[in-house]
């Protein structure tokens, strides 16, 4: 998340320790290891998200034009875990030696870092406050998140970041910067300046968390309530209870988000608050942790909604036509792949319309109601 997450965490204690020649030996035999692991992170990032591009760059049923906007600005924070984040940090890597000072370059990586994380934060909150206006407020939301402020609202993931961070970047300035060994990254020190990380903290992480949770919370209590009352609405025509997809679906999305992100905060306050480092793989681990998030966000917010898979599934056939015109039978691509509209629900109900946002708690509700009827 930001200079905030990636931002790591060798402080000064940790410095002291690469200058043991045991150490130093261990960290460059466990250099390619660890650059192999980004890489395969890196491809896995952009190879998901150019498919999603691919997806919602056309119409997709369902999905509103709010919910376009919100999702390709996650694919673009996404991608540029792999097309930003990590070629600058290898570069970096190649280049610095292990007991090179801080300089110029590293601070502008360091600041970029810091910057993608933190977007994709605010993106992945702007996500779940739109969800919540389209499941909760579905009559007023076209006056509540007109296009003007849902356009707004991404506008300050991307704009606010920058402003946030701009001293990182700043050689010499109010925070120091330092090429780290363990995580292969350029590093905020954060003991350097304890009030401006936890300021980081205060202003990303923890009201970005508060929102994701409190509206995600708010969307799984209400696709269990819809799940009871079709649960008992289809009891005599169908036996049995179905998945529950509230559970499968919300419950995933935040277990996924606090494991990715928590254990680079808890590390990062820690070293602002002790100025002490931690172990090399656990510093490295909890640094990349977080862009895994952005491979995991193309499973959660894309492949488990039914509208998605089945336009790309038209486009994958549409694409293997056009290559393989004269093997068509050969490639399996004979039957064309239909598209389908987005159940609609009853004007009874009072949950009214959602289906009308792509929010995957929208179609979450949506594909509860498909499970049944």
């Amino acid at each position: 998340m930001s200079g905030t997450s990636n931002g790591s965490f060798p402080g000064e204690g940790y410095n002291l320790d690469l200058k043991s020649a045991d150490v130093l030996r261990q960290l460059e035999a466990h250099r390619p290891i660890k650059m192999a692991i980004i890489l395969a992170l890196g491809v896995m990032i952009t190879l998901g998200n150019v498919a999603v591009v691919t997806v919602i760059s056309s119409a997709v049923p369902g999905w509103s034009r709010n919910s376009r906007y919100f999702l390709l600005s996650l694919t673009g924070a996404d991608s540029a875990f792999g097309l930003v984040v990590m070629p600058l940090n290898l570069c970096v890597s190649l280049m610095k030696d292990y007991n090179d000072g801080p300089d110029s370059f590293c601070h502008v990586v360091a600041f970029f870092n810091a910057a993608v994380y933190s977007t994709c934060m605010y993106t992945l909150a702007s996500i779940s406050l739109e969800r919540y206006v389209a499941v909760f407020y579905p009559l007023q939301y076209a006056s509540l998140l007109s296009r003007r402020r849902a356009l707004l609202l991404i506008a300050l993931a991307w704009g606010f970041p920058p402003v946030l961070l701009a001293p990182v970047s700043w050689p010499h300035g109010i925070i120091e910067v330092r090429f780290s060994a363990a995580s292969l990254v350029c590093n905020p020190t954060y003991s350097s300046n304890v009030a401006y990380s936890l300021a980081l903290t205060a202003f990303i992480f923890f009201p970005c968390s508060a929102i994701m949770t409190f509206c995600n919370l708010r969307l799984w209590a209400a696709a269990k309530r819809q799940r009871l009352k079709l649960k008992l609405r289809m009891r005599s025509r169908a036996g049995g209870n179905g998945p529950d997809v509230a559970s499968r679906v919300l419950v995933p999305v935040m277990t996924v988000y606090y494991t990715c992100w928590t254990p680079c905060m808890v590390i990062l306050i820690y070293n602002a608050t002790s100025g002490s480092g931690v172990p090399e793989w656990v510093e490295f681990v909890a640094v990349w942790l977080p862009t895994s998030n952005g491979f995991l966000n193309c499973i959660f917010y894309f492949w488990i909604n039914k509208s998605f898979r089945r336009k790309f599934h038209m486009l994958l056939h549409k694409l293997c036509l056009g290559l393989c015109p004269s093997a068509e039978r050969r490639l399996g691509c004979t039957k064309p792949v239909g598209t389908s509209v987005a159940p609609v629900w009853n004007n009874n109900n009072s949950l009214n319309e959602r289906s009308s946002s792509v929010s995957s708690t929208c179609t979450l509700l949506t594909i509860a109601a498909e499970t049944y009827i």
